[in-house]
């Protein structure tokens, strides 16, 4: 079909910078183009949200008129690099429609049409695809900043523009890329949208006394504070930037997704906006081809069922939080006071949200500053008695990993909940990746624990289980819903007396071969298990990086081993098992199913792009018979 939003109506501006102000005519252009992205972007994101591959509008939606400003600068021969920079990955869909509109880009404009579709070349964040016109990769907030600095110092001689969002600036990277770009007197231009939302709220509530603009100031950058929708007067501001003799900040104050009826100002503006409000937008902007084609769009999210696993689904990331809950109400106030739960912008998706309604004395929003948050709660649980609790995605964990270590020496207790973990159902894709999980084992053995539960039932019974254990320990949920796990009478095998011990878990019995495997991954194993019934075991290890030798003496027995997990197959268990097998004399035939490819967008498809699906275990395990 033909894009319904007509952007063969966008006329690329030439901007000359030494016109300090901005020209009528160039005024109305760029404001027509404005108003014209912006609908394009809330159209093809939406389309993503109603197939249910999610998305992000609000970001790419603010920072329209600063990134035309800019490009038609660079157009009317000012000296500003090339690239447009961005260290909030999310905005992604401002930099796939400007490869668009770019002619000498291998992008086409009816590509946007499948934004986070599998395979499409327009993963959640973006990465660096020559085809595609898209020349960076961004998605962990805090990392650009400093990847900037490095190319600023091979380009002493022109500006370099970028991006920036009120988000990454809480980064502790963001700082020291600060205080570098000063010290070298970098030609950097920030260029902040400074729209006061992040995830899970508004950084002038959460963070009180925090200001962006006294921050860069601090650290000896100029700044400029302006309002990011005056055209005029922000081309006006980006021109004099070209000219400054020193770094320089430009901080656009906007509220979040501005001009969209019941999405302004508000947090949801961060994530895809929903198809009733873009189809409304659309229609109120004249774009009822458009409406009408997003409102005929479907979910095509479906998930076949697993032999041996219950129909429906359920995520083991939210019930976390609930089942806290449940823990803390059986306590004390004087012992609920021994916890502190702090989120890393994050509450919602890691499940501690539902913690700060109930019991939002002991809660902290304290936004994106992962490597002080776990320093929190560890200082927090350095007490006998007390305990952090701290929650994010299992990517962002590589961040701590010197913090982790540092905490395990004052031994702190901190109860950790990595959500995200591996790689299914993530259309954010590979900057996005929980694949390096037992990272947070350290340098030690039987120090911290890992745990991976295989569903909600197990993922009670661990923390009912560890909750009151001192140390550092580990709960990893992935992003997808998984069924629960049945045992052969069809009944929940971990609800009812289920009682987590720690040890390695039979799940089916089977003589041929065994399977190991955790977490997302078994509930598909258990599948191809019961297709060879009888014939293949399966073992379950939901507590990661303990071995126990019985267990081990009983893999010993079998003609194969099939580790099957979705971590890296450079360190994941497969690896760790492997080497303890081999310590015990094992013989057998040995294999490791793991994450090995960067991503290709999609959800449920990035298991199929790894080899990980249940068509290619099915498969491996023939192969090892």
């Amino acid at each position: 079909m033909k894009f319904p939003v007509p952007l063969e109506a966008y006329k690329p501006l030439k901007l000359d910078p030494a016109e300090k102000t901005l020209g009528k005519a160039s005024k109305e252009i760029l404001e027509n183009n404005i108003s014209l992205l912006r609908d394009a972007i809330v159209f093809f994101t939406a389309c993503a949200g109603a197939k249910g591959l999610g998305g992000h509008t609000g970001g790419a939606y603010d920072i329209v008129p600063e990134m035309l400003i800019i490009d038609g600068l660079r157009r009317g021969g000012a000296r500003i690099h090339p690239i447009n920079f961005d260290e909030a990955g999310h905005r992604v869909a401002i930099h796939y429609l400007m490869a668009a509109l770019d002619k000498k880009s291998g992008m086409s404009i009816s590509d946007l049409l499948h934004y986070r579709e599998y395979d499409s070349g327009l993963p959640g964040h973006p990465e660096i695809d020559a085809k595609k016109g898209i020349q960076f990769s961004s998605g962990r907030l805090g990392h650009m900043w400093g990847h900037a600095n490095g190319v600023a110092e091979q380009n002493h001689d022109i500006k370099i523009a970028l991006f920036c969002s009120d988000g990454s600036q809480e980064e502790g990277n963001d700082a020291e890329a600060a205080r570098y770009a000063v010290a070298n007197n970098l030609k950097m231009i920030l260029l902040v949208d400074d729209n006061n939302v992040t995830i899970e709220g508004h950084p002038q509530e959460y963070m009180k006394g925090f200001s962006i603009a006294r921050t860069l100031e601090g650290h000896g950058m100029a700044v400029d504070i302006g309002n990011g929708e005056d055209t005029e007067k922000l081309y006006e501001r980006v021109v004099k930037a070209l000219s400054a003799d020193r770094p320089i900040a430009l901080v656009n104050k906007r509220p979040m997704a501005v001009g969209i009826m019941g999405v302004e100002g508000s947090t949801k503006a961060h994530d895809v906006i929903a198809t009733e409000e873009a189809a409304e937008h659309l229609r109120k902007k004249g774009y009822g081809s458009a409406a009408d084609y997003l409102s005929s769009l479907k979910d095509e999210t479906k998930s076949a069922q697993s032999l041996g696993s219950s129909k429906e689904t359920y995520k083991p990331r939210s019930e976390f939080g609930n089942i806290i809950c449940e823990i803390l109400s059986r306590k004390k106030d004087a012992e609920r006071k021994k916890v502190l739960v702090i989120s890393n912008d994050l509450g919602g998706s890691c499940g501690l949200s539902i913690i700060g309604q109930k019991y939002p004395s002991i809660y902290r929003k304290s936004g994106v500053m992962e490597r002080n948050n776990f320093l929190v709660g560890a200082g927090f649980g350095s007490k006998d008695g007390y305990q952090g609790i701290y929650g994010t995605f299992s990517v962002f964990m590589e961040m701590i990993i010197s913090e982790i270590a540092m905490s395990g020496l004052n031994k702190a207790n901190v109860l950790a909940h990595f959500s995200h973990a591996g790689i299914d159902d993530m259309a954010d894709n590979t900057c996005h990746f929980g694949i390096n999980n037992f990272f947070a084992m350290g340098g030690f053995e039987n120090s911290n624990m890992l745990y991976f539960p295989a569903d909600r039932h197990q993922m009670k019974a661990i923390l009912e289980k560890v909750f009151d254990n001192k140390g550092l320990r580990f709960i990893f949920s992935s992003r997808s819903s998984v069924p629960d796990i049945l045992d052969e009478n069809r009944n929940a095998l971990f609800a009812g007396n289920y009682a987590f011990t720690g040890k390695d878990e039979i799940i089916r019995e089977g003589k041929k071969g065994c399977i190991v495997s955790y977490g997302e991954m078994l509930h598909r194993c258990l599948h191809v298990a019961e297709e060879f019934k009888g014939e293949i075991a399966l073992l379950n290890k939901p507590l990661l990086n303990q071995f126990d030798n019985s267990m081990l003496d009983n893999l010993c027995s079998y003609p194969f081993v099939l580790v099957v997990e979705s971590q890296s197959i450079n360190s994941g268990l497969g690896i760790r098992l492997g080497a303890k097998l081999l310590e015990k004399g094992y013989r057998g035939k040995y294999s490791i199913m793991g994450s090995s490819k960067h991503g290709k967008g999609g959800l449920s498809e990035q298991l199929l792009n790894q080899g990980l699906d249940i068509a290619s275990i099915r498969k491996m395990v023939k192969k090892m018979l």
